[in-house]
């Protein structure tokens, strides 16, 4: 537990994914989110969307709680798997999720997918990708942007085809936006500049993540990555920690100063 932290500057505008502060956030959501802010975090970003309410406040006692702590609420990580729901059911619960994140105020929502490794064909894919087309173009017409989340699996082949590509492909720029998880791309083997190239632009959020704090493993050349933020059209950049040497709260602090100090020039 840090006993005190020094109120740093927010002229960077570093977000943080609140999974890094999970046991915290589910304690004591109004304190923590008061650290955060003291460390120079600017806005969060949640993955607790459940029924309607975020860490079981309503969507707008929650961005109020964010705004009294001196943050914006920005984003937020929301799951729901359309397999085997109808058109009708897929509608309902977006356009019900897509009216509380407009009350809540943010500027995106983004969403990632586990059943990859399910997945045996690029016909099954392609279903995937105008689900995601149709949830994007829901969220435009609602001023929201709609950003897919990728993990390790999404470097996987189908039919000869690596998932990933097919679904930055198949996917509408005008709709849908990603969120690269540079920390799963080295995990994969993969050099997401390569990916900046090809497609730039389109990666507007990066979860900056290494293998425990940010800067320690000397896996990940982010300095060498970061060159690449303009190609990649990056807009919203999320410290992630989900893996720890020290108490929580400093490992989200170091991940902080790692942005603030040696990425963000």
């Amino acid at each position: 537990e840090l006993k005190y932290i020094k109120q740093n500057p927010k002229d960077k505008n570093i977000g943080i994914q609140l999974v890094s502060v999970k046991d915290l956030m589910e304690k004591n959501p109004d304190n923590t989110l008061k650290q955060l802010s003291r460390m120079g975090y600017s806005y969060v970003e949640t993955f607790v969307y459940k029924k309607g309410f975020f860490y079981n406040y309503s969507p707008t006692e929650f961005k109020a709680l964010v705004e009294k702590n001196g943050m914006r609420f920005l984003g937020s990580m929301t799951f729901y798997n359309p397999i085997d729901k109808s058109e009708k059911e897929i509608e309902n619960w977006w356009h019900k999720t897509i009216l509380d994140h407009k009350k809540a105020g943010v500027a995106y929502i983004s969403t990632s997918n586990n059943d990859i490794k399910n997945i045996k064909t690029l016909e099954d894919l392609k279903k995937y990708t105008n689900y995601y087309n149709k949830v994007g173009k829901m969220c435009k017409e609602a001023g929201l942007q709609f950003i897919y989340h990728n993990h390790k699996d999404e470097f996987l082949s189908i039919e000869g085809e690596v998932v990933y590509d097919f679904l930055l492909t198949n996917t509408n720029p005008e709709f849908v936006y990603f969120q690269s998880d540079l920390y799963w791309m080295v995990v994969a083997e993969i050099n997401p500049v390569t990916y900046f190239n090809k497609y730039p632009k389109r990666f507007i959020s990066w979860h900056v993540k290494d293998y425990k704090e940010l800067g320690q493993s000397g896996k990940i050349d982010f300095n060498k990555i970061f060159l690449s933020a303009e190609k990649a059209g990056l807009k919203y950049v999320i410290a992630e920690v989900e893996d720890y040497t020290y108490p929580t709260i400093t490992s989200v602090s170091l991940a902080w100063e790692y942005l603030y100090h040696q990425l963000l020039k």
